[in-house]
């Protein structure tokens, strides 16, 4: 992870890029702007970040966006095939799922407000994750998928499926995730995965929209709300069994092949 205002100290892998400008902390997922999946480094870094907006309660929003041609095309699998390759057992992928989970946890408790700027393909894991965000803006180009039965593990990553639910609704997320069906932004905006879904060329100014009254307002009241927010929202997810997403897709991913 780089930075450039010192708010951080560098780590040695640079799977993100982040920038600060005043109360907005801008993360970039991706080393360069041809990296799109979610590798363990930079679960590790977005961890690293958001533990330390702990002590900064001056920063106010956080943005997470891609460079490339994609936001995110999902979870690093031969990561996964690379710890199970190393460590038969599975401990070694349950810690990499359970990153996953402690990174969208992160994500919907920190005290700033999280935007996701989409464009391009959503998959999966990068689904998964913009969905713990607190604001969804996409652009038209979008293409959202969860194709994880398809290629046969289950839909388990970062306890998401709770949190797809509780945002779009049981019946549709149910077709989505059984048929691995793609989806356009239109439909992401009519399900509530997204909040606003605008051309491209529009995205930076609906992001700049909500930003600029968020740094404005009072940071105690947006934050309150926001943790009253998180809080009804978990209520709904009663039976949430997130924390079982890395035992089940280990083992999925160790039983024995026929």
């Amino acid at each position: 992870m780089t930075e450039t205002t010192g708010l951080y100290d560098p780590l040695p892998a640079t799977a993100l890029r982040t920038d600060s400008a005043g109360p907005v902390v801008t993360v970039r997922l991706g080393a360069t702007a041809e990296d799109s999946t979610l590798t363990v480094a930079a679960l590790d870094e977005l961890l690293a970040l958001l533990d330390g907006l702990h002590e900064r309660p001056d920063v106010r929003v956080l943005l997470l966006r891609a460079d490339g041609e994609d936001f995110c095309l999902g979870a690093d699998r031969t990561e996964y095939q690379a710890a199970l390759a190393g460590d038969p057992t599975g401990a070694t992928l349950r810690r990499i799922a359970d990153k996953a989970h402690r990174v969208c946890e992160a994500l919907e408790n920190t005290h700033a407000v999280t935007i996701a700027r989409l464009h391009g393909k959503v998959i999966g894991a990068g689904l998964a994750l913009a969905s713990y965000c607190d604001l969804r803006a996409g652009a038209d180009d979008c293409r959202f998928r969860m194709p994880e039965i398809g290629i046969g593990l289950p839909p388990a990553w970062g306890g998401a499926m709770g949190r797809l639910i509780a945002e779009a609704g049981a019946a549709r997320i149910r077709e989505l995730m059984l048929t691995c069906d793609t989806f356009d932004a239109a439909t992401a905006h009519r399900l509530g995965l997204l909040h606003k879904a605008v051309p491209r060329e529009e995205l930076d100014t609906v992001i700049d929209a909500w930003v600029r009254p968020l740094v404005r307002r009072p940071a105690e009241a947006v934050t309150l709300t926001k943790r009253m927010l998180a809080g009804y929202a978990r209520a709904a997810r009663t039976a949430d069994v997130g924390l079982l997403d890395a035992h089940l897709l280990t083992a999925q991913l160790t039983r024995p092949r026929r």
